[in-house]
């Protein structure tokens, strides 16, 4: 397996506010975290660089071949708090950070075993021969809206407050993240993006572009995509396959 990623700011931004990092953690094994940081023209950057950092060393540190299952996902979460409180603390420490926080999905993949975890609207998606399939929850309020029958789908695509997350790094002293496992089958990639992918180019033609070309070019082509369909956000996307 091999990690193929990208960051662009997009055609609307001034700044990047999103993050992330791929590593090798022995022959048959690797990592992935990818962020998307929020609050004020700083504190985005701040809060994403913080989580890419802390959680990658953590899990370089820690992790060994042949950790247990429960141990993989001890270290993910206990990564993602240590990331979390340190965003936190920064924040009140410095005014002009105040409210900083940041998305993030963890993944150690580990031949073809999946562990992740993850926190905010940023995603993962399992994409293979019969079709695409999102992984992760977007912790947001229009999720939670369509999960209570008050929106469809298609509704939520354009809802006015999508952009509004319920959890994320840093803006509180605690948080939750999800956890979950899966082993991907041969002929199935992984994909790990950001919002400014997701919110401008539709899952079906995801899927048609990570399949169109070879597989070091995905991220080129995606990102391309959602520029081509306004680039209103930061994007990112990392293809592990």
């Amino acid at each position: 397996m091999r990690a193929y990623g990208k960051t662009d700011v997009g055609r609307v931004r001034e700044n990047n506010q999103d993050a992330f990092i791929c590593g090798r953690l022995s022959d048959d094994a690797l990592f992935v975290v990818v962020c998307d940081g929020m609050g004020g023209a700083n504190g985005g950057n701040v809060a994403s660089a913080m989580a890419v950092k802390v959680i990658s060393d953590r899990i370089t540190e820690i992790y060994r071949e042949g950790l247990a299952p429960g141990s993989v996902r001890n270290l993910l979460e206990s990564a993602i708090a240590a990331a979390n409180v340190e965003i936190f603390d920064t924040a009140m420490a410095d005014p002009g950070l105040r409210g900083m926080g940041t998305t993030v999905v963890a993944a150690i993949l580990d031949d073809r075993r999946l562990s992740l975890a993850h926190v905010g609207d940023s995603r993962a998606y399992l994409i293979g021969p019969p079709g695409i399939e999102q992984i992760t929850r977007d912790h947001s309020i229009v999720q939670a809206m369509v999960e209570k029958g008050q929106l469809t789908q298609a509704q939520a695509k354009n809802h006015p407050r999508k952009h509004f997350i319920t959890r994320a790094l840093g803006v509180e002293e605690t948080v939750e993240c999800d956890y979950g496992e899966w082993t991907i089958p041969e002929e199935t990639r992984l994909l790990i993006c950001t919002d400014g992918l997701t919110n401008m180019v539709e899952s079906e033609e995801i899927y048609a572009l990570v399949r169109s070309g070879d597989e070091a070019g995905a991220p080129d082509r995606l990102i391309h995509a959602a520029n081509m369909a306004g680039g209103s956000d930061n994007i990112t996307a990392v293809l592990v396959a």
